[in-house]
């Protein structure tokens, strides 16, 4: 072997191996890219979800879209209550956990216990912690390690993900 086809053989090499590397990363973005349902009752067709949701609470439930900062009215909610998983309705946070961390969406320092699953997403290649609902596999948003005590962890929700329920 000539050293110009070693060469070649080593950039081809290398190009594959980047290629797969990073190819990795990509995935096309289906309907229904959110977990899937725990519960049977809410293992629904992309058609159903469409009937019951909004287009934004759509793209962001069920494709793992992402909201506008500072556009959720939620933002501002400052009563006592639960926030719900706009597609099951299961609730996911107590107002007592919500706190502003000035992102622009809604955020909380503690999810209600069993309303939330994790699941890691590359979809900007740096890998971070996305969680959603534990019964409907609906995408809530992203979790991270700046948040306020007890927990230090930050819950960033899409607002229209959510429903706020008052306390009675």
């Amino acid at each position: 072997m000539t050293n110009s086809s070693a060469v070649l053989s080593r950039r081809s090499l290398m190009f594959a191996a980047l290629a797969g590397v990073f190819g990795g990363f990509w995935r096309p973005k289906t309907a229904l890219a959110a977990s899937k349902a725990n519960d049977p009752q809410w293992d629904l067709s992309p058609e159903v979800w469409r009937e019951r949701l909004s287009p934004q609470a759509f793209d962001v439930l069920r494709n793992e879209g992402t909201e506008r900062p500072f556009t959720s009215p939620l933002n501002d909610e400052k009563r006592s209550g639960n926030y719900h998983c706009a597609g099951c309705d299961l609730a996911l946070f107590s107002s007592e956990g919500k706190f502003d961390s000035g992102t622009g969406w809604p955020s909380f320092w503690q999810p209600l216990s069993e309303a939330i699953e994790t699941k890691v997403d590359f979809k900007l290649i740096v890998p971070r912690t996305e969680y959603h609902c534990s019964r409907c596999g609906g995408h809530q948003g992203h979790v991270f390690n700046d948040g306020p005590r007890p927990t230090g962890k930050r819950y960033c929700n899409n607002g229209v993900a959510l429903v706020f329920r008052p306390a009675t």
